[in-house]
């Protein structure tokens, strides 16, 4: 008994999303006692299935060498830390307009990961800054993020409507990220007297070392398969053909990748689209709210307050239901990305992929408490500022 308990707290500190994500769901199942079939129904397989192909194809990458690849080719472009950050951010930022704040973070992190091990510098502040980026950036487009796209269609706004919206989180929050970047990348001065991080990166290993990348007939098949990813989030092409073509290509190049997929980051997409969809069957439920929903600050708040328990995909599929002020839920539920750990499921990517490096056990500090206090400041700046502009 004592081993199972102990058993479960190791998993639970090892896996607390997860672990959330699963309770939740288990407390909703058993208090609301839906049928099977709709528990089946609530979970997303498209975005799973684009998901697991994406991890996947990204560490294949990774297998022949193209992130460090990559990481060397960026590297040179910048002759301080200061610049390096600056690059990274906005990479992330602008990307996440067009392939969506996941693939952006699935893309970029790995290859943060691989330059900051390399140059020795601590990771944590630039991951967070990053998946601000990501979360930041994708609100812009209708293809940015989950929750835009399916609000772009429920509400049926026009481009210029959606992207006079959407500018009101833009404009600020390009501002207020450079203003993040220079004080966290401000030198400081240790006991001794030296900075505590190398503020240039001139001469650094990574930058003078000759990185090559393997070719062979297993990279058509990876370029491939990240081609077809993407159409897939673009719905150009079928989630399920996309999945199919991942699995025999990867069957084929190298099968060993299929033990690289980080399975727990699934489950946890899975137990929340059943805690969501469970809940939105309860009447007094929905009773409580239609009341929250009865004026433009209301759905504001309350589309902010719900992505920070259930996420804003969550959010926003369920609230859209209870409301015709379709432009407030919008901008709600992206900034309502911000805040917790779990109000964009992006983040738990970037929570997932920092947490299980070499990084994360070389560099001091508390990545959650880091990720907490800027979202939250955040939150509460843009937030205001989005609502009065």
């Amino acid at each position: 008994m004592k081993n199972l308990f102990s058993s479960i707290i190791n998993f639970i500190k090892r896996e607390p999303v997860l672990f959330a994500a699963i309770l939740l769901a288990l407390i909703a199942v058993a208090l609301v006692r839906p049928a099977p079939s709709l528990c089946l129904q609530a979970i997303d397989f498209r975005t799973i299935a684009i998901l697991f192909s994406l991890m996947i194809v990204i560490k294949a990458f990774q297998s022949q060498n193209y992130l460090d690849f990559i990481a060397a080719k960026l590297l040179r472009l910048c002759k301080s830390r200061r610049s390096l950050y600056f690059l990274l951010t906005y990479l992330v930022f602008f990307s996440s307009m067009f392939v969506t704040n996941d693939v952006a973070l699935l893309t970029f992190v790995p290859i943060t990961l691989v330059i900051f091990k390399r140059t020795g510098l601590s990771a944590l502040k630039i991951i967070v800054l990053e998946t601000l980026a990501a979360n930041l950036g994708s609100c812009i487009t209708p293809m940015g993020n989950p929750q835009n796209l399916y609000l772009f269609s429920y509400y049926g706004f026009s481009a210029l409507k959606f992207f006079a919206l959407t500018a009101k989180i833009a404009l600020p929050s390009l501002f207020i990220l450079a203003v993040m970047i220079l004080f966290v990348t401000r030198p400081k001065l240790a006991d001794h007297g030296a900075h505590e991080e190398p503020h240039l990166l001139e001469g650094n290993v990574l930058q003078n070392q000759l990185t090559f990348i393997k070719i062979d007939f297993r990279t058509i098949f990876y370029a491939a398969d990240f081609i077809i990813c993407l159409l897939t989030v673009f719905h150009v092409i079928n989630y399920l053909f996309m999945l199919i073509f991942t699995i025999i290509a990867m069957l084929i190049c190298n099968f060993r990748l299929f033990k690289k997929v980080d399975y727990s980051l699934l489950l946890t997409f899975a137990g929340f689209f059943i805690f969501t969809k469970t809940l939105s069957t309860v009447q007094e439920f929905s009773d409580f709210i239609n009341s929250m929903l009865s004026s433009p600050l209301k759905t504001y708040i309350t589309g902010i307050a719900a992505s920070q328990v259930i996420s804003n995909v969550p959010a926003a599929l369920l609230l859209s239901g209870f409301t015709q002020n379709g432009a407030m839920l919008l901008l709600a539920v992206n900034v309502g990305g911000l805040g917790t750990l779990i109000a964009s499921m992006a983040s738990v990517i970037s929570f997932k992929l920092y947490n299980n490096s070499d990084n994360a056990r070389n560099d001091k500090g508390n990545y959650f408490a880091t990720f907490t206090l800027y979202n939250v400041l955040l939150l509460i700046i843009l937030g205001i500022l989005v609502y009065l502009i």
